[in-house]
This record gives structure tokens, sequence and C-alpha cells, in this order.
């Protein structure tokens, strides 16, 4: 039986797996993918943000192997792994519907970017009334992250024609110059969470339910906000909410389209191709920049609190 195992790496796992495999890859490497290669009978893939899926037959043999080796490297660490019957067992038992908030008129809000060095932080909210259900499931709306660039690109328009929403783009310079000691990204998010739905909510009068997928608890939620006018409290908080809220679900991937769009646009001004993420791949393009375009160009294009800055600096400086 076919098994499908994940494992967290480090970085320095991360290097040694690139080299380890370096010979055995494919030709063709799935999106976000640094490569995809043959271990006897097991395909291994690793990604960009540092995830491992071992796919086959002897997966449990092939994953040991770099579970071991991350163990070695990474002593203090405490290794991160998944199994695909247990997690399948375990998906079931955690995404549970409730139909009351599935089946109404809601309004949701999500966000993207925030694990990107490169590019935007991008929050929406949407509102879906029930009439828009039918539609939306037929067009394959779910979680922007199941979901490729290719299919977010021609389905959001047909979103759009459709339902009431509003976006905040929050641009990497105007993201370095609120972030501080006080303000960290958790806050920055709220805060945008916060001007959508108000937005929205002052717009369209007829929803039941305020759905935000939970990235933090709500007293630590509404804590970030303790300072701001206008809070708007009457939240539902979910985790995996993409998968239970429609519309949470058209926030997202709503947000996806326009980072995407966004994305490309700045990669087009720089004249260089820029990798989405935070792995050893940014930081290689994040040296480039510097070299064509001076330091402080990291300022207008990059979050740089992100641990990406200083390794780019140590290449530079090397």
């Amino acid at each position: 039986m076919k098994v499908t195992i994940t494992l967290k790496v480090s970085e320095n796992t991360k290097q040694e797996m690139i080299e380890f495999f370096e010979e055995f890859k494919r030709p063709k490497t799935p999106a976000y993918a640094i490569f995809q290669a043959d271990d006897a009978d097991t395909v291994v893939t690793l990604y960009e943000s540092g995830k491992a899926v071992f796919q086959g037959i002897s997966a449990d043999i092939s994953a040991q192997m770099w579970i071991e080796r991350e163990r070695h490297l990474n002593p203090l660490k405490k290794v991160e792994t998944t199994n695909s019957e247990k997690k399948e067992k375990k998906e079931k038992e955690k995404i549970v519907i409730n139909p009351k908030i599935y089946y109404s008129n809601s309004i949701g809000s999500d966000e993207v970017g925030t694990g990107d060095y490169f590019g935007p932080i991008v929050v929406t909210s949407a509102y879906v009334t029930k009439e828009d259900i039918s539609f939306l499931e037929e067009i394959g709306v779910k979680d922007s992250k199941k979901l490729t660039d290719e299919k977010i690109l021609e389905i959001v328009p047909k979103i759009i024609k459709k339902i009431k929403y509003y976006s905040i783009v929050l641009s990497n310079k105007e993201y370095n110059q609120k972030y501080s000691s006080d303000i960290n990204m958790n806050k920055i998010k709220a805060i945008l969470h916060n001007k959508v739905l108000n937005n929205l909510t002052n717009e369209v009068k007829n929803y039941d339910y305020v759905v935000v997928d939970e990235f933090a608890k709500p007293y630590v939620y509404f804590n970030y906000l303790k300072d701001i006018p206008n809070v708007y409290r009457k939240i539902t908080f979910m985790t995996k909410a993409e998968d239970k809220c429609l519309s949470v679900a058209c926030a997202s991937i709503i947000s996806r389209y326009i980072f995407i769009k966004e994305f490309s646009k700045l990669s087009e001004n720089l004249g260089i191709l820029l990798p989405k993420g935070a792995s050893t791949s940014v930081d290689e393009v994040g040296v480039k920049i510097v070299k064509k375009y001076g330091i402080e160009k990291l300022d207008e294009i990059a979050k740089v609190s992100f641990k990406n800055t200083e390794k780019i600096k140590e290449k530079i400086n090397n």
C-alpha cells in the first residue's frame, strides 16, 4: 500500500537533501518545489517551505533516513512529521462543517502574502449570500492553498462579478514602516482584518455571520486592536475556515488573485523573476537585487524583518 509521509526539514537538512538527490531528480518539478526525485519505489518532493514529501510503498524507509538526519543536525529541534493514514483520520475529525454557518449569508475575511519575503500582504473580506453558494461550489471555490495560480486567475474574475468584496494591499514599504517590536505581523494582520470587515459590514446589512480564519486566539486578536477605534467584534473565529465557510474561501482566493497580479508586476519592474516564499532561492535572488539596485531596495520590495535579510547581507559581505 502506498503511503505518504511529510517531514518538515531545517535549512541544513534541506541542503543535504538537494545534494543527495541531485542525480535522481525528475526533469519536471511541481509548483513551489525545489526538486522531485525517485528513491527506489518512492517519490521524494522537497518544497521551498522546507516540507519534504515521501510517497510510495517504502516511503517510511526513505523518510526515516531524513528524520534521523534532521535529528542529528538539529538536536534541539522537535522533528515534525505526518503520516497520510493518520492524517486522513485526523483531517476527517478536524474539519466539521456547521451547516448553519456554511448555508448562511456570511462575510468572511482572509489574507495572503504574510509568509512571502517579496510581494505585498493582501487582506480581503467577501460577502456570500445563500443564493451564491451553488454557483461558487460549481466553479470550484476552495481554500486558495489548494488551487493553482492558473485556476485562481481563471475563476476569480467570475467571482468578483457576482459578489461584494473589499481588499487592502499593504506594500512591503508600508509593512516595513509599520513593523516594530510593538507591532508584529499578527498585529498588522488584525488591524487589516478589522479595516476590511468594518468596510464591508458598513456596506452590507443582510448577513448572519462574520467569519475570520483564526490566526490568533480571540482575546489576543482583540488585544492587538485595543488602541484602534471602531473595532468590529461580532466575529466567529474558526480554524481551517476556508474549508468550512465559502465567504472565507472567496476572501482567500481573491486575496491570492491580487497577490499574484502584484507579484508579477513587481518581478516585471525589477526585471528579475522573483520566487515566492522565504526559502534559500529567495536569498539568492535577494543578493542579485542588492547587487543591481543597492541594499536600500529591499526596504521597498521585501519584508526586511524576515531572516532572509540577514542571510542576504551575509552573502553580500562574504
